[in-house]
């Protein structure tokens, strides 16, 4: 029984996914501040851009707690597995 290793992100990963998400809000921004509308047209656009950026941090925390939590489980169950089998002697008699 192996435990599966947690892959980890390289740094190029980690920069585009920075970079894509930076772009993807300005581009949101930019395109809410010249959006040839009413004031507070612009107004509830711009509170929705919000909502939906806090609301991706708060999801992608959670998702990566969900994960922290499994990981943390079965590293438990594997410990315990690693004990059981430890503490097995196989020559033992069992009377």
């Amino acid at each position: 029984m192996t435990t599966p290793t947690p892959t980890k992100n390289t740094n190029a990963f980690f920069l585009q996914a920075g970079i894509s998400f930076a772009v993807a809000l300005l581009t949101m921004i930019f395109a809410i501040f010249y959006l040839p509308v009413d004031p507070w047209i612009r107004a509830f656009l711009g509170l929705g851009t919000m909502f939906l950026t806090t609301s991706s941090f708060t999801l992608a925390k959670c998702v990566r707690d969900a994960q922290d939590d499994n990981y943390v489980v079965t590293r438990l169950d594997q410990a315990r597995v690693d004990k059981i089998l430890a503490e097995h002697d196989p020559f033992r008699s069992v009377s």
